[in-house]
Parts: structure tokens; sequence; C-alpha cells
């Protein structure tokens, strides 16, 4: 007797035949970016709550240590009428009922297990163990074997994704003798095709980016026909888009023996410039019996009430319409200074740690969007390089960088040896900042002046190159030039142990080419654009581009007038194009300047910054030069003004 009830006890406690929630499928490599992983749970009843229970996955790898990187709070769910709970991004079809975000799950050798625990039991780099633990899988993908994961967890076999040499098409099974397939994945299935077979259900649009005042026609179909009228919603909210925005029916049915149905939503065309929004269109209340096969489609809301600024793209430059907004004697401590002390003397007003501000990286994508604002539409950025515009909601958030935009360092950060940290994921506005000085090189990973707007690809196509191996993409304007030379002049001042050299070096701090980066200032000077993008970053920052505000301050320390006394100009007053003006422009022999009210030394700069011809001026200018692009510099008592002007 007391060996069948010895027999007994092994039956009741044995942890796959009892246990009341198991993991029943693992998909941890697919194809491409891993968008299409996911991990099933079954529970042996069906609609049980998860509640105190966690996911958490482990890091098999020498530098994971067998530690925790992802947890996730199982609380508040329920397994469906199969008894599977299916986690995965929303790109996985069935759509899972637990989203996350894709390219969680590590390819191996890794684990994921199933605990009755707390979340907070579980911070990243938690080691494995088996305390509370209700089961556990530790995987691979042609991995060596994790001899000290299966220790921890108590496990004896690590499972391959590969074993038939196609992880990417295959999942890893739990079967019903307690073992492993590895087959075709079945997500939201028992895996031998038993149980009760749900309906999927799919929506279908016209289009998905939109104009305001548009129509969205939306097509709801099942895979098979309802045997009974079959309601359910759906709901578009996303950000500031919500149900104010748009028109129409989002209560539907789908009459008895059919599988298909529509509505047709009017979005709102409003006199407000709300900005471009995202419309994240999703099921609600929808009835057990059906299985959404996609959900949580994003639909782009374009807003045609944006505005548009004064001043020029930089292809198409206009100048001295933006004035800098600097404090009337922010550069007064460099007036009469030279060489080391006038480089000294800039540091301190652009690194003043008892006024700079660091924000993080995070932060940063708000600023560009203020920043590098398309001046013709500010719904847009403007990209350097590419010379190109795209929407503000398309930053990209994903590991697909095709059609987005992003964040690009001027000085590449492997370069500069700076770097984000776990507190630049956080964007927590323009009231929070950290407090930074001359030595602070970490912050240069988030210095605005040193980051652009830029198109995602060319982003990668950039690289850590130097400025003179990358001269942009095939076919560009050079409008960027200028504006990336005086970035990398300004960290180079900025920060100590930044640098701008001879060459291509391989030093970590040193970026080049020098006499490339001169020659893009001189010939791309600052226009609008720039200017008010300095006025933008010096809200958040409390510091400005010296560069932009008074280019020639380059040439006195990396130019041609090294050493010699930099002298303040008597005003920083910028004049718009309305008081003075230049014409004709085109020009042939003669130039005229009108509102000039005093003599004005004036100066003719060829597009590769060379001087051409310089002399007084009081209104007409005899031009004696070959057709070409010139830059006319004015000097008078309190003004100094830069023009671009061509020459036929």
């Amino acid at each position: 007797m007391r060996n069948l009830i010895f027999g007994i006890s092994l039956l009741l406690f044995s942890p796959w035949v009892n246990a009341q929630l198991v993991i029943n499928e693992l998909d941890c490599d697919t194809p491409s970016i891993d968008d299409q992983e996911f991990v099933e749970l079954k529970s042996n009843t069906p609609n049980f709550d998860l509640t105190g229970f966690v996911l958490v996955f482990f890091n098999g790898s020498t530098s994971g240590g067998n530690t925790s990187y992802l947890t996730l709070d199982l609380s508040g769910y329920t397994t469906d009428v199969n008894g599977i709970l299916l986690i995965g991004s929303s790109t996985v079809s069935p759509v899972p009922q637990y989203i996350i975000a894709p390219n969680l799950i590590q390819n191996g050798a890794d684990a994921v297990a199933i605990y009755q625990a707390a979340p907070t039991d579980f911070p990243d780099g938690t080691l494995a163990t088996t305390t509370n633990l209700i089961d556990a899988l530790v995987y691979g993908t042609s991995d060596p074997t994790a001899t000290s994961l299966l220790n921890l967890l108590g496990e004896t076999t690590q499972i391959d994704e590969n074993t038939n040499g196609n992880k990417d098409n295959e999942s890893i099974q739990l079967n019903n003798q307690g073992g492993y397939d590895v087959k075709t994945p079945t997500p939201r299935q028992l895996n031998d095709g038993s149980g009760i077979l749900l309906n999927g259900i799919q929506m279908s649009f016209n289009k998905t980016e939109f104009q305001e005042g548009e129509s969205i026609q939306i097509q709801f179909t099942t895979e098979q026909n309802v045997a009974q009228t079959t309601s359910f919603s759906i709901q578009l909210d996303q950000g500031g888009f919500s149900s104010a925005d748009f028109t129409g029916n989002i209560q539907l049915n789908i009459p008895a023996g059919s599988n298909t149905t529509s509505t047709t939503l009017q979005i709102i065309d409003d006199n407000l410039d709300e900005g471009d929004e995202i419309a994240r269109v999703r099921f609600v209340n929808l009835p057990p019996e059906l299985l959404a096969l996609n959900n949580f489609i994003d639909l782009r809301i374009i807003d045609n009430d944006f505005s548009i600024s004064p001043w020029g793209t930089p292809l198409n430059p206009t100048y001295n319409t933006v004035s800098s907004t600097a404090p009337s004697g922010y550069y007064s401590s460099i007036d009469q200074l030279a060489g080391n002390s006038l480089r000294d003397a800039l540091q301190a007003i652009v690194a003043d740690p008892n006024l700079v501000r660091a924000h993080t990286y995070s932060d940063v994508i708000d600023i560009l969007k203020q920043a590098d604002e398309n001046p013709e539409n500010n719904n847009q950025i403007w990209q350097v390089y590419t010379e190109s515009v795209k929407q503000k909601i398309d930053f990209q958030t994903s590991s697909i960088n095709t059609g987005t935009w992003n964040r690009e360092h001027t000085f590449p950060r492997s370069r500069g040896g700076f770097f984000s940290i776990e507190e630049d994921e956080t964007a927590d506005g323009i009231s929070v900042y950290w407090a930074t000085n001359a030595d602070s090189l970490r912050h240069a990973n988030s210095d605005a002046h040193g980051l652009r707007a830029v198109d995602g690809p060319e982003n990668s196509a950039r690289g850590n190159k130097h400025y003179g191996q990358y001269t942009g993409p095939a076919n560009n304007q050079g409008s960027f030039k200028g504006d990336v030379a005086r970035s990398v002049f300004f960290l180079a001042l900025r920060y100590n142990g930044l640098s701008i050299v001879s060459g291509y070096s391989q030093i970590t701090g040193e970026l080049g080419d020098l006499d490339i980066l001169l020659n893009w200032h001189r010939n791309d000077p600052p226009d609008d654009f720039e200017m008010n993008r300095n006025n933008i970053i010096y809200t958040w920052q409390k510091n400005r581009n010296p560069f932009i505000d008074h280019p020639d301050l380059i040439e006195y320390i990396w130019g041609n007038k090294q050493g010699q006394t930099w002298n303040n100009p008597l005003s920083n007053t910028k004049v718009s194009n309305s008081v003075l003006q230049i014409y004709p422009n085109p020009a042939h022999k003669t130039l005229f300047i009108k509102g000039l009210k005093q003599r004005s030394e004036f100066t003719l700069y060829s597009s590769l910054g060379r001087l051409v011809q310089q002399g007084n001026t009081q209104g007409e200018i005899k031009l004696d030069l070959p057709s070409g692009i010139y830059f006319l510099q004015l000097e008078s008592i309190d003004k100094s003004l830069r023009f671009k002007i061509v020459v036929q």
C-alpha cells in the first residue's frame, strides 16, 4: 500500500502533469527584424486568471551572466477558452492578448520562466532561480549548451529551435508527452490541433495616410461565416487623435450567415493646426468567438492647417531675417583677445557651469522637432544631408529606419567617445536638466548643437566617417556643409577631449578633415534657418553656437586669422532685408545697395571662400567678376551683414 501511495504522490506533484500554467510555445527567432517572435502560455483550465504570476526572460550569455533582462507582469490577464495567453508584438497574427515591443525576446542560449511572484522580485539583473518557479524553458538557436542556466532553473535539456535547420520559420512547442517538438508555429492554437476553433477577423483599409476631410473606409472580414449576428466595436485613438476628430459608425454587426461588414469614417477638417497625428484603430469588445488577426493599425492623419515661416530652407536660404537672441553682453568677455585666450574665453561662455544645461538624448527629439522644423511646413522636419523633408511623426521608433528620420551626431559618438546612459531614455522636458561643464564630455551625446534630424538610411550611410570621407548623398547641393562644420567646431570648443584635425585620424576624440571643414564653413555661411536653430537650442541649453552668431571667429581659432586680436562688433544689430535691398540679383557689372545710410566697407568672397574684391561703398559696387556665386559682406559702424549674390 505504501508503494501505491508513493506512486500517486509522484503523479500529483510531477511539475508538468499538474502544473497550472506551462510555457506552451516559443518562437524566439523570426526572419528579418524578429518582429514575429512570441511566447505562448497555457493553463489547465480555460479563462484562467494570471494575477500573481510573472514571466521572466534570462540571458544565458557570458555577458548576461544568467540574469533577467525582461520581466512581464501577468496580473490582470486571463487565458482564453482554450487556456492560451499569447505574448508578442502587434505584428504577430493572430494578434497577442499581451502586446510587447518587437525584437525583445533574445535568440539564445537563454531561458524563459513562469514564477508565482511579484514583478519587483525580478528587477533586471536578477540571477535565475527555482524559488517560486512554475515552469521554465531553456532554449537556443544552435548555441552551446547553457549548463549553468540549466542548473539554476532545475532543467536538464536545452531545446534548439534550429533543430531542423529552419529557425526563422519554426517554433518550440510543448507536446502531450511533456517533451518538445520543433515545427511550424501555431500561435493562439493548441499545439495538437484540438480545442475550440476560433473565427479569425481582419480589418483592411482603402489606404493608410489621410488628409483632414477625407474618408476612412474599413472592411471587416471573418475567416468563416458567423452563425448568428455578431456585434463588436472599434476605436480610433492615439495621442491627440480621439473620437472628437472623426464622425461615423464604430458599432458594427456581421449579419448571421455572412462574413463581412464595413464602415466609413469622416475625418473632421477643422481650422486648427494640431500637427500630424496617428489614429490607431483597434477592436473593442470583440466577442470571445472572434480572434483578431490584426489590430492596432496606425493610420497617418496629415493636418492641412500647417504654418509657414518667413525664412527659407537651407536649399533656398534667406539672410538677416532672423535675428540672434543672444542677450546684450553675451560675448563681451572675448573682446580684444587672441589665440588661446580667445578660445578659453569662448569656452567659458558656452560651457558656463552656472548657466549651461544638459538634457537627455530623448529630449533631443523634441528639440529637433523645433530646431530643424521645415520653414515651409511646421509639421515637417528638414533632414540634413538629403536636403529633404519628412513628417515629424515619422521619427524612428524601431530597428527599421526606412521611411523614418532619427538623430545624427555630426561628431560621431564612436569617434568622440560619448554614449547614452539609462537616464537618456527619458524625455523629461525643458525644466529638468543636468549641470554641466567643459569636462562633461558625456553630455556631448545629447548636445543639440551637435545633433541634426536626418533620414534614417542616410544616417547609416554616413556611419562614423570623417567629413571629407563623407560628403553627402549623390547630387546633393551642399546646403548642409557649413552647418555641420560649425556644429563640430562648436563641439571641439565646448568639450575638452574633442578636436578637429587634419586628415582622418583614428584617435578617439579627433575628427577630420580640418581644411575641408574650413572650406565648408566659408562656402556655406550661416543663414536664417541656422540662426533660428541657434535661438531655439539656446532656450533649452542656455548656450549658443558662437560660430553662427559670429562666423569669423572660426578663422581666429582654426583658420587664416589665428593669433590675431578679435574685436567685438559695436552692435549685434541685424537689419532685415526690407531695410537694405541688394539689386539686381543676379547682377552683371554693377550692384546697387538701397537703404545704406553711410559709407561702409565691403568684401566679396568667392563660393570657395577666396577674397576677390574689397573696398568702400555708399550704395554702388562696380563688379569685374566671372559668372558664379559670391558672398557680399558689409561692415559699417554698427552693423555687419552678409548676402549671397549671383553674378551672370
